[in-house]
C-alpha cells in the first residue's frame, strides 16, 4: 500500500511534466508571431490607409461631397463600375467554359493553353494595354477591318471592357478549375443511369456544386477590374465624361496638386474595395461550407 501510494506522486509528477512539455514548433509562439503580424500589417497596410483617411479630414463635408460628386467624377464611377461588371459577367461565362475544357478534355497543346491562362498575371499591365491598343486601333491588325464597318473599340468604353476582360479572366478560371477537378464523377454517372440528359446533369448536379466557386471568381474579377489602371490607360482614350476611369481622375488631381480631392475620391474607392473584400470573404466561406470543409 505504501509502495503504491509512494509511486503515485512520481506518476503525477511525470504526467504533469509530460503535460507541461510544449510541442516543438517551427515558428515562435503565438504572442510573438501575432505581434509581428500586427506590426507588419500596420506598416504595410494600416498606416498608409490611415494617412489617406486623415488627409480627407482636411476637407469640410461640403468640399468632400463636391469632390466625389462632380459630374466628371460620377461619369468615371459609371464607366469604372459598369465596365467592371460587364467584364466580370463575360469572364464568368467564358472562364467557366475554359475551365471545363481544361478539366474534362485532353487535346494537343493543353499545357500551353493552361499556361496562357496565367499570362495576364505575369504580363505587365502597361504592356497589355499597349498590345490591345495596337491590335484594336483604327490602323491595328483587327481594328483596320472593324472600323470601316462602324465598329470602333479602341479609345471607347468598349475598349475598357476588353482590357478588363483580359486581366480578369484568370481569376474565374483558376477559381473554378480545382472545383471541377474535385467534382465527384459518381454523381454524374448515377444521374446518367437514372436517365438524366446532359443538360439536366449540368444544371442539377454540376452547376450547384461549382456555383460558390463561380461567384467567388466573379467577385474577384470584378474587384480586380475596379482598381485596374495600367492596361486601361492606353486603350481608353481618356476622354472626359466618355472614357475616363476613376483611377485616372485620381492621378489627374494629384498632378494638379489637389491632394485632398484625390484622397477624397480614393476614399470612396477604398470603401467600395473593402465592401468587395467582405463579399469575397463571405463567398469563400460559403464555398468552404458548401464543400463540407471548415468555414
Amino acid at each position: 500500500m505504501n509502495a503504491a501510494t509512494s509511486a503515485l506522486p512520481g506518476a503525477a509528477v511525470a504526467s504533469t511534466g509530460g503535460a507541461r512539455r510544449s510541442p516543438k514548433r517551427v515558428l515562435p509562439g503565438f504572442g510573438l508571431t501575432l505581434g509581428y503580424t500586427i506590426f507588419y500589417l500596420s506598416i504595410i497596410v494600416l498606416i498608409p490607409l490611415s494617412a489617406l483617411v486623415f488627409k480627407t479630414f482636411t476637407l469640410t463635408w461640403d468640399q468632400f461631397w463636391t469632390a466625389i460628386s462632380a459630374p466628371r467624377v460620377l461619369a468615371s464611377y459609371r464607366l469604372t463600375f459598369g465596365a467592371s461588371f460587364i467584364a466580370a459577367v463575360v469572364n464568368l461565362v467564358f472562364g467557366l467554359l475554359i475551365a471545363w475544357v481544361l478539366v474534362r478534355y485532353r487535346f494537343p497543346g493543353k499545357k500551353i493553353v493552361d499556361a496562357l491562362v496565367d499570362l495576364p498575371f505575369a504580363l505587365p499591365t502597361a504592356v497589355a494595354g499597349i498590345s490591345l491598343t495596337a491590335l484594336l486601333a483604327g490602323n491595328g491588325w483587327v481594328g483596320q477591318y472593324l472600323e470601316p464597318l462602324g465598329i470602333q473599340l479602341a479609345f471607347k468604353p468598349a475598349g475598357v471592357v476588353i482590357a478588363l476582360i483580359f486581366i480578369g479572366l484568370p481569376f474565374v478560371v483558376r477559381t473554378v478549375q480545382p472545383v471541377l477537378e474535385d467534382a465527384e464523377k459518381e454523381l454524374e454517372e448515377a444521374a446518367t443511369s437514372l436517365g438524366a440528359t446532359r443538360w439536366q446533369i449540368f444544371t442539377r448536379v454540376i452547376l450547384p456544386a461549382i456555383t460558390p466557386a463561380l461567384l467567388t471568381g466573379f467577385a474577384m474579377a470584378f474587384a480586380r477590374a475596379v482598381g485596374e489602371y495600367g492596361s486601361v490607360i492606353f486603350i481608353a482614350g481618356n476622354m472626359p465624361m466618355i472614357s475616363e476611369i476613376t483611377p485616372l481622375i485620381i492621378i489627374g488631381k494629384l498632378e494638379q496638386y489637389d491632394y485632398a480631392g484625390a484622397t477624397a475620391v480614393a476614399v470612396v474607392m477604398l470603401v467600395i474595395s473593402f465592401a468587395l473584400l467582405l463579399v469575397i470573404n463571405a463567398l469563400q466561406a460559403w464555398q468552404r461550407r458548401h464543400a463540407g470543409g471548415p468555414a
